[in-house]
């Protein structure tokens, strides 16, 4: 909005002309996304505390986590109005790409909106049946991915995978980018929402991978580098990087308000919406595949359930004390700022190897 209102005049005002650099307009994202947060969280705060929109603990969980209950949660509604209200502020708003990340993440955002919000009526840790969250999280997967084939000449986002390490590695799939980009979508999504168990966890993580995709949007965006590095060129996705931008933005600001002891919680309506929106700037940027990489700590948390479920229903046996593996490293004695910390650390290390694959090859 901004750039569409104060570049115009660029030519009376030569200042005005910032506004034409992606760099500069996802640093007033960063910063926009910030202050709403900062500003808004404490009045949310109580407004979900006033409603009694509090969190319940499954039964299963951490002993250590009874004392949680009752904190409030569906804070991942701060987090989307903070994202979208800075990405409309500070991005090209003619840019269709922009406009399907933001579909996306608000449609899964609803599922998990619907899911947090049966939990709250029930007073009970379950929600949606996982049938019907597969159900509707795939169907939002299949639709993005069709929208993608068909976007208006020129932004249309090739039905191709790009393997990192590898020069000029791209594979069209045809018709399977649906169901590959579905999968992608609800895998992201909920590898994201397993990760989202601890105070601070899942959202200092997805800070990291926005910062590193946004880097990877700007790079696939600007032809020059983009045949310098020898990845896809993708018109348009450069403006992504503002999306990304501000999402770092929220989850600073988010995080002020979930790091441990936590105030809030982001709740499904959180991490569904994050980890699908950031499936899809994976897919738009062309990097998939890096994806498991820049993700690789949400890609764990995902693997040990599968793991401990599989495990015990093969052999009656679980390969961790509790799944998520979090939970394992609690129930052995570590303290949660310490496997926060130590995730993060983590997090961050995975992401720096992703962001290996634009030279490596």
């Amino acid at each position: 909005m901004l750039y569409h209102l104060l570049f115009p005049l660029s030519e009376q005002f030569a200042a005005l002309n910032v506004f034409r650099y992606i760099t500069f307009r996802s640093a007033g994202a960063i910063v926009t996304a910030v202050a709403l947060s900062l500003v808004l969280g404490p009045w949310f705060i109580r407004r979900l505390q006033s409603w009694s929109i509090g969190q319940s603990i499954r039964e299963e969980g951490p002993e250590r986590h009874r004392a949680k209950a009752g904190t409030p949660t569906m804070g991942g509604l701060l987090i989307l109005f903070s994202v979208l209200l800075s990405t409309l502020l500070w991005a090209k708003l003619a840019d269709p790409l922009i406009w399907l990340v933001a579909g996306v993440m608000v449609s899964f955002g609803l599922i998990g909106f619907a899911d947090d919000w049966l939990k709250i009526r029930r007073r009970h840790n379950r929600g949606l049946s996982a049938a019907t969250k597969l159900l509707l999280q795939t169907l939002v997967g299949a639709g993005a991915a069709v929208i993608m084939l068909r976007l208006p000449e020129g932004f249309e986002v090739a039905s191709t995978i790009a393997l990192p390490f590898f020069k000029n590695a791209v594979f069209n799939i045809g018709w399977l980018f649906v169901p590959f980009v579905a999968l992608l979508l609800v895998g992201s999504s909920n590898a994201v929402n397993l990760t989202d168990g601890l105070d601070g966890l899942a959202i200092g993580a997805v800070l990291i991978a926005a910062a590193t995709y946004g880097i990877f949007a700007y790079v696939a965006g600007n032809a020059v580098v983009a045949a310098y590095l020898q990845v896809p060129f993708v018109r348009g996705v450069g403006e992504v990087a503002v999306f990304c931008s501000a999402l770092v933005g929220a989850s600073v600001g988010f995080l002020w308000f979930n790091a441990h002891p936590a105030e809030v919680f982001m709740g499904d309506v959180g991490s569904l919406a994050l980890g699908g929106a950031i499936g899809t700037v994976a897919v738009l940027a062309k990097q998939e595949i890096v994806l498991a990489l820049v993700g690789g700590l949400f890609v764990i948390e995902a693997l040990s359930v599968i793991v401990q479920v599989t495990s015990f229903k093969l052999t009656g046996k679980r390969v961790f004390r509790m799944a998520p593996i979090h939970h394992h490293f609690e129930l052995g004695g570590w303290s949660e700022p310490k496997i926060i910390v130590r995730f993060w650390i983590l997090a961050f290390l995975f992401a720096l190897i992703g962001l290996s694959t634009l030279k490596l090859r």
